[in-house]
């Protein structure tokens, strides 16, 4: 056993960003939308810039929770200032982005590795049933375009800005 506290600490938390299941940035905005080639495709006011990742062996279940998770995380202010209010009870819009990319793996080498990504059809299909689990709960949802070069341009409200990875649960 290394009894070098550096050493324990270090190989305990190198791995921290090593993420291989579904993944989510949530960033709290004023608005936000996406064009592609000079065209806008969605646009929210306040609400959440969702960035969505789906790994390989993500199931449905994944997106259970995801969906719950955000539609019941308390990230918008109160009169007191705190964050008390769910995304439901401020009427939240959300603009959802597909974005593998949050699963690179950047450890080793110079260009980041995308094994642990879904493959297309199945990111494809995952996104959309994300998308439609959201709108199933009442919310409205704008998104961009499966596996299209997007400009995605926000406002940052806060910034309030959270990672939310499924199988932490």
């Amino acid at each position: 056993m290394d009894v070098n506290p550096y050493n324990r600490l270090y190989n305990s938390h190198h791995n921290i960003y090593h993420f291989s299941n579904m993944l989510t940035v949530l960033q709290r905005v004023k608005q936000a939308s996406v064009t592609i080639e000079g065209q806008m495709v969605g646009q929210i006011e306040k609400g959440a810039l969702i960035f969505l990742a789906v790994a390989k062996d993500d199931t449905e279940e994944d997106i259970e929770y995801l969906v719950r998770k955000i539609s019941e995380l308390r990230m918008f202010e109160d009169d007191a200032g705190k964050m008390n209010l769910a995304t439901g009870e401020v009427g939240a819009e959300f603009l959802v982005v597909s974005q593998f990319t949050l699963l690179g793996d950047c450890r080793k080498g110079r260009r980041p590795s995308f094994d642990k990504a879904s493959s297309p059809e199945k990111g494809e299909e995952y996104y959309n049933l994300f998308v439609q689990r959201m709108r199933d709960l009442g919310f409205n949802v704008a998104t961009g375009s499966f596996r299209a070069m997007m400009d995605v341009h926000l406002v940052n409200d806060g910034p309030v800005t959270f990672i939310l990875d499924s199988k932490k649960f």
